[in-house]
């Protein structure tokens, strides 16, 4: 699971809890970008960001940090993430990329994006207004071809395979974002029941956002 994290918040562990769940699977990487190339560059620095996730993380058993993105010295592009990570695992092993229905829907725009499927399977998690229907009625064509070659409805089939299928799950609706809890942080209002207690306790330790 990608993303940078800026910071790490409730919605994001939800969603990976809920498909690691989903999936049955025995790990999730939280893989924090390092100079993303598809957003603005990151409020907090590196080093915050990483902390905050390995505070985010700890205490379950199944989440770990994997921080090879904050050490490339390049642009953060998930198929080069996924190329390195398809190196160091048996040719067989699954792999499943995270992400939002919106990342989702902006996914042609993503650098060789078309190579993504050859090297995992995408979980695709139905966030606050993106309904499964919208997914499919809505996506640019593009999108639309790859979801009627690649949508697979049975979760268990990405075990089965190491890449190639694209799962659409629906997860609690939790509607947050780093945004709003930087904008809130820097108005000064409460940030507590958005983010965990110890990122929280880090925000305020660094005054990171205010």
């Amino acid at each position: 699971m990608g993303g940078t994290f800026d910071p790490i918040h409730f919605g994001h562990l939800r969603l990976a809890e809920e498909l690691a769940e989903t999936l049955a699977l025995t790990q999730v990487r939280f893989i924090p970008a390092g100079q993303p190339a598809h957003r603005i560059p990151p409020r907090a620095s590196a080093t915050h960001r990483l902390e905050m996730v390995r505070r985010a993380i700890a205490g379950n058993s199944r989440f770990t940090l994997d921080e090879r993105e904050i050490h490339r010295h390049a642009p953060s592009y998930s198929v080069d993430t996924l190329i390195s990570l398809r190196a160091e695992l048996p040719a067989d092993t699954p792999l499943i990329l995270f992400m939002g229905a919106d990342a989702f829907m902006g996914l042609a725009s993503w650098h060789r994006w078309e190579t993504l499927l050859s090297l995992a399977h995408l979980a695709v998690a139905w966030r606050p207004g993106f309904p499964a229907a919208d997914i499919e009625k809505h996506c640019p064509a593009a999108l639309s071809d790859v979801l009627i070659r690649h949508r697979c409805i049975e979760s268990a089939l990405l075990q089965q395979t190491p890449a190639g299928c694209v799962f659409l799950h629906p997860i609690t609706q939790l509607d947050i974002s780093a945004s709003q809890i930087r904008a809130a942080a820097r108005h000064g209002r409460s940030v507590r029941y958005l983010v965990p207690d110890p990122v929280l306790d880090y925000l305020n330790e660094n005054c990171l956002y205010d």
